[in-house]
Protein backbone atom coordinates (compact mmCIF):
# COMPACT_ATOMS: atom_id res chain seq x y z
CA UNK A 1 0.00 0.00 0.00
CA UNK A 2 1.18 3.53 -0.70
CA UNK A 3 1.45 6.13 2.03
CA UNK A 4 -1.53 7.98 0.58
CA UNK A 5 -3.70 4.86 0.79
CA UNK A 6 -2.51 4.20 4.33
CA UNK A 7 -3.37 7.78 5.36
CA UNK A 8 -6.83 7.43 3.83
CA UNK A 9 -7.40 4.15 5.72
CA UNK A 10 -6.07 5.58 8.99
CA UNK A 11 -8.45 8.51 8.69
CA UNK A 12 -11.25 5.97 8.18
CA UNK A 13 -10.30 4.34 11.51
CA UNK A 14 -8.21 1.39 10.29
CA UNK A 15 -5.71 0.63 13.07
CA UNK A 16 -3.96 -1.98 10.92
CA UNK A 17 -3.13 0.73 8.39
CA UNK A 18 -1.44 2.74 11.14
CA UNK A 19 0.56 -0.32 12.22
CA UNK A 20 1.69 -0.79 8.63
CA UNK A 21 2.68 2.88 8.35
CA UNK A 22 4.72 2.58 11.57
CA UNK A 23 6.49 -0.54 10.30
CA UNK A 24 7.23 1.20 7.02
CA UNK A 25 8.80 4.28 8.61
CA UNK A 26 10.10 3.16 12.02
CA UNK A 27 13.69 2.58 10.88
CA UNK A 28 14.03 6.07 9.43
CA UNK A 29 12.54 7.66 12.56
CA UNK A 30 14.80 5.53 14.77
CA UNK A 31 17.85 6.50 12.74
CA UNK A 32 17.05 10.19 13.14
CA UNK A 33 16.32 10.00 16.86
CA UNK A 34 19.31 7.79 17.73
CA UNK A 35 21.55 10.01 15.61
CA UNK A 36 20.42 13.02 17.64
CA UNK A 37 20.16 11.54 21.14
CA UNK A 38 22.30 8.41 21.07
CA UNK A 39 21.07 4.94 21.85
CA UNK A 40 19.27 5.62 25.13
CA UNK A 41 15.83 5.11 26.71
CA UNK A 42 14.84 8.67 25.79
CA UNK A 43 15.40 7.81 22.12
CA UNK A 44 12.77 5.07 22.37
CA UNK A 45 10.37 7.50 24.01
CA UNK A 46 10.93 10.15 21.35
CA UNK A 47 10.45 7.57 18.59
CA UNK A 48 7.12 6.48 20.05
CA UNK A 49 6.05 10.07 20.65
CA UNK A 50 6.80 10.84 16.99
CA UNK A 51 4.19 8.34 15.82
CA UNK A 52 1.71 9.36 18.52
CA UNK A 53 1.95 12.99 17.43
CA UNK A 54 1.53 12.00 13.81
CA UNK A 55 -1.53 9.87 14.64
CA UNK A 56 -3.10 12.67 16.68
CA UNK A 57 -2.61 15.16 13.85
CA UNK A 58 -3.46 12.82 10.95
CA UNK A 59 -6.44 14.94 9.91
CA UNK A 60 -4.20 18.02 9.67
CA UNK A 61 -1.68 16.26 7.39
CA UNK A 62 -2.12 17.92 3.98
CA UNK A 63 0.40 15.88 2.06
CA UNK A 64 2.58 18.87 1.08
CA UNK A 65 5.58 16.69 1.89
CA UNK A 66 5.98 12.93 1.99
CA UNK A 67 4.95 11.03 5.10
CA UNK A 68 8.60 10.10 5.69
CA UNK A 69 9.69 13.73 5.57
CA UNK A 70 6.86 14.78 7.85
CA UNK A 71 7.70 12.05 10.39
CA UNK A 72 11.38 13.00 10.24
CA UNK A 73 10.49 16.63 10.94
CA UNK A 74 8.44 15.56 13.99
CA UNK A 75 11.26 13.27 15.18
CA UNK A 76 13.85 16.02 14.74
CA UNK A 77 11.75 18.59 16.63
CA UNK A 78 11.10 16.17 19.49
CA UNK A 79 14.80 15.25 19.60
CA UNK A 80 15.77 18.91 19.80
CA UNK A 81 13.24 19.38 22.61
CA UNK A 82 14.82 16.47 24.48
CA UNK A 83 18.27 17.98 24.04
CA UNK A 84 17.01 21.28 25.46
CA UNK A 85 15.52 19.40 28.41
CA UNK A 86 18.86 17.70 29.01
CA UNK A 87 20.66 21.01 28.82
CA UNK A 88 18.38 22.49 31.46
CA UNK A 89 19.22 19.61 33.77
CA UNK A 90 22.95 19.93 33.04
CA UNK A 91 23.13 16.34 31.85
CA UNK A 92 23.96 17.04 28.26
CA UNK A 93 26.73 19.62 28.43
CA UNK A 94 29.07 18.02 30.90
CA UNK A 95 32.72 18.45 30.10
CA UNK A 96 34.39 15.54 28.36
CA UNK A 97 38.05 15.11 27.71
CA UNK A 98 39.38 13.62 24.51
CA UNK A 99 40.29 10.51 26.46
CA UNK A 100 36.58 9.96 27.15
CA UNK A 101 36.15 9.16 23.47
CA UNK A 102 38.35 6.06 23.81
CA UNK A 103 39.63 6.45 20.28
CA UNK A 104 40.84 3.05 19.14
CA UNK A 105 44.40 2.69 17.97
CA UNK A 106 45.08 1.75 14.36
CA UNK A 107 45.32 -1.96 15.18
CA UNK A 108 41.70 -2.04 16.42
CA UNK A 109 40.19 0.35 13.88
CA UNK A 110 38.78 -2.52 11.80
CA UNK A 111 36.20 -3.26 14.49
CA UNK A 112 32.97 -1.72 13.13
CA UNK A 113 31.24 -1.69 16.53
CA UNK A 114 34.11 0.21 18.12
CA UNK A 115 34.25 2.70 15.25
CA UNK A 116 30.49 3.19 15.42
CA UNK A 117 30.71 3.86 19.16
CA UNK A 118 33.48 6.42 18.69
CA UNK A 119 31.50 8.19 15.97
CA UNK A 120 28.38 8.23 18.14
CA UNK A 121 30.28 9.74 21.06
CA UNK A 122 31.86 12.35 18.78
CA UNK A 123 28.46 13.28 17.35
CA UNK A 124 27.07 13.75 20.85
CA UNK A 125 29.70 16.44 21.41
CA UNK A 126 28.36 18.50 18.49
CA UNK A 127 25.88 21.29 19.09
CA UNK A 128 22.32 20.22 18.17
CA UNK A 129 22.21 22.62 15.21
CA UNK A 130 25.19 20.91 13.61
CA UNK A 131 24.21 17.39 14.69
CA UNK A 132 20.73 17.72 13.15
CA UNK A 133 22.19 18.56 9.74
CA UNK A 134 24.76 15.76 9.99
CA UNK A 135 22.16 13.16 10.96
CA UNK A 136 19.68 14.09 8.24
CA UNK A 137 22.21 14.54 5.47
CA UNK A 138 24.80 11.83 6.09
CA UNK A 139 23.05 9.22 8.22
CA UNK A 140 19.44 9.39 7.01
CA UNK A 141 20.51 10.15 3.44
CA UNK A 142 18.30 13.16 2.76
CA UNK A 143 19.45 15.54 0.03
CA UNK A 144 20.59 19.04 0.97
CA UNK A 145 17.27 20.47 -0.25
CA UNK A 146 15.26 17.91 1.75
CA UNK A 147 17.36 18.60 4.84
CA UNK A 148 16.71 22.32 4.42
CA UNK A 149 12.98 21.67 4.06
CA UNK A 150 12.83 19.44 7.16
CA UNK A 151 14.76 21.92 9.30
CA UNK A 152 13.11 24.95 7.68
CA UNK A 153 16.50 26.47 6.85
CA UNK A 154 18.03 27.97 3.72
CA UNK A 155 20.11 25.52 1.68
CA UNK A 156 23.25 27.61 2.24
CA UNK A 157 22.82 27.32 6.00
CA UNK A 158 22.54 23.54 5.71
CA UNK A 159 25.73 23.41 3.66
CA UNK A 160 27.55 25.70 6.07
CA UNK A 161 26.51 23.69 9.12
CA UNK A 162 27.42 20.43 7.39
CA UNK A 163 30.91 21.75 6.64
CA UNK A 164 31.39 22.96 10.21
CA UNK A 165 30.11 19.70 11.69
Amino acid sequence: MTDEQLIKNIRAGDDNAFRELVKKHEMRVASTVIGMLGNCPEADDVGQETFIRFYNSINKFRGDSSVGTFLTRIAMNLSLNELKRRQRKNLFFRRQTDSDLNVPDKTNSNNPNETKEVLQKAMQKLAPTFRSVLVLRLIDGYSTAETAQILKLPTGTVLSRLARA
